[in-house]
């Protein structure tokens, strides 16, 4: 089973369908970070959960379209780039293609046979099956994008799939043309439509920047630790206080165990990350800010200031007082 880069405009993207992006974390159980990670991959099963957590959310039987009507030119998405960038659907797609299986769990196809050019998808790791609506957003996209490069009403002849949305009505006039139920997943254009020229291609623009998507591509293979995830997590946890494994597990959707197993394995223990967390925070507040140390202990979400005094003293060796004196190293 593979695992899938988050797309990096997942956030923008949701509050433009006027999604709170906490709400469909919390709806697809996965963790409340998860899309403030910089770098975040996800299995089939989770990456499926997260578009019925969209589902849910929304309750919009219109969800691929209002997908496709908020997408825009603009949003860095490294495959939207890359497709606005070429020269027509045909080279779009084929870019598209090269990074899909890094992003999702699909293979692009891109077959021209004469007077006919067909976009089909293929759905990896079965036995798990995507969402409906998500399949009929993958081929709205395709239609989306060529009406977005070549800023025309470009109406595919053909759309097939194997379960049709409903209500179908809306869904075949947002194409232009009725869709059908098959055997597999395909928008086919004419190809003269297919190698109509996009009037947003640019590629020396595109020149300039592959280097630096290929890069950014192969970043989504590094993994994010558990130590930095729990470091996040309590930056945000800890002036109310919540500062417990349990606390901090829920956060992160990992049980107390298993939050425990994973930063061991990381050569290190949950209370050294803890600690680490509120030195290096109360450095700060000590050498930048004119905070009392009474607000500092709050802020770091011990319950009085004594507490926070002999804390400091076991990390330090020495006092709040006297780092503050003594300023930055």
């Amino acid at each position: 089973m593979h695992s899938y880069a988050l797309n990096t405009t997942s956030q923008s993207l949701l509050r433009d369908l006027g999604v709170v992006p906490a709400n469909v974390l919390r709806r697809a159980g996965l963790a409340d970070d998860l899309m403030r990670q910089p770098s975040v991959r996800l299995s089939s099963q989770d990456y499926y959960r997260l578009w019925h957590g969209i589902e849910d959310e929304m309750q919009d039987a219109l969800l691929p379209i209002r997908f496709c009507e908020v997408v825009r030119a603009e949003s860095f998405s490294p495959p939207l780039f890359a497709a606005l960038c070429s020269p027509n659907l045909i080279v779009a797609a084929q870019r598209i293609a090269r990074y899909k299986a890094l992003v999702a769990p699909i293979r692009l196809d891109v077959l021209e046979k004469g007077d006919v050019t067909t976009m089909e998808f293929t759905w990896l790791d079965a036995p798990l099956t995507p969402p409906v609506s998500l399949v009929v957003m993958e081929l709205l996209f395709c239609v989306a994008l060529v009406r977005m490069g070549t800023r025309e009403t470009i109406r595919p002849l053909d759309v097939s799939t194997t379960v049709l949305p409903s209500p179908l009505a809306p869904y075949e006039a947002f194409l232009g043309v009725g869709m059908k139920c098959g055997a597999g997943h395909a928008v086919t254009f004419a190809t003269a439509d297919a190698r109509r020229p996009f009037l947003t291609s640019n590629e020396q623009l595109w020149a300039a920047f592959e280097p630096e998507l290929r890069r950014r591509l192969s970043d989504l293979d590094m993994p994010v630790t558990t130590t930095r995830r729990v470091r996040s997590a309590l930056l945000e946890g800890l002036p109310s206080g919540l500062v417990s494994m349990e606390a901090i597990g829920r956060k992160l959707a990992m049980s107390k165990r298993t939050l425990q197993r994973r930063v061991e394995a990381e050569g290190t223990s949950y209370q050294q990350i803890l600690n680490e967390t509120r030195e290096a925070l109360a450095r700060h507040y000590l050498e930048k800010t004119t905070l009392p140390a009474a607000e500092i202990a709050f802020l770091l979400g011990f319950d009085e200031p004594n507490s926070f005094y002999r804390a400091f003293r076991s990390w330090t060796g020495t006092t709040p007082e006297r780092v503050r004196q003594e300023g930055p190293a």
